[in-house]
């Protein structure tokens, strides 16, 4: 382009968009080109490709697991038949046997939690070093980025 080249932006995977000027006149074919060029180049340097990182899917979080208020209601039960009052043992297993699920689900989730943290944050480091790559290949070709 010459005279009036506009800033083009270039979307990439990461939160930010990079805006790319043409500095030697290239054409928008030519844009394209080098993008898709700069693009393979950067995989190769960094091993990351976010196209397939966008179509990656978490993992299935794994379920909780345990006896359940069942296994606690049977417990107590049997606890209370020792003791003479079966139902109440019954009651009373089934309050600490959901107070057990309970304390369970919430160290599950907040181990989900971190775990999820932890691969942001990885995913991130990736995608930034991919994008130092990207645009440092594109400076390369002549072009101011941004």
């Amino acid at each position: 382009m010459t005279g009036g080249a506009l800033l083009l932006p270039v979307l990439c995977m990461a939160a930010e968009t990079l805006y790319v000027y043409p500095e030697k006149g290239q054409s928008e074919a030519q844009l394209e080109k080098d993008k898709e060029a700069c693009h393979e180049w950067a995989v190769k340097q960094t091993g990351v490709d976010p196209v397939k990182m966008a179509e990656e899917t978490p993992d299935k979080t794994k379920s909780a697991g345990g006896a359940g208020v069942l296994g606690g209601a049977g417990l107590g039960a049997a606890r209370g038949a020792a003791s003479g009052d079966a139902a109440a043992g019954a009651v009373h297993g089934l309050g600490v046997a959901g107070l057990v699920r309970v304390i369970r689900a919430r160290r599950q989730m907040q181990e989900q939690h971190d775990s999820y943290m932890q691969a942001h944050q990885e995913q991130q480091t990736q995608l930034d070093n991919y994008d130092r790559a990207y645009g440092a290949c594109l400076s390369g070709r002549g072009y101011t980025v941004r």
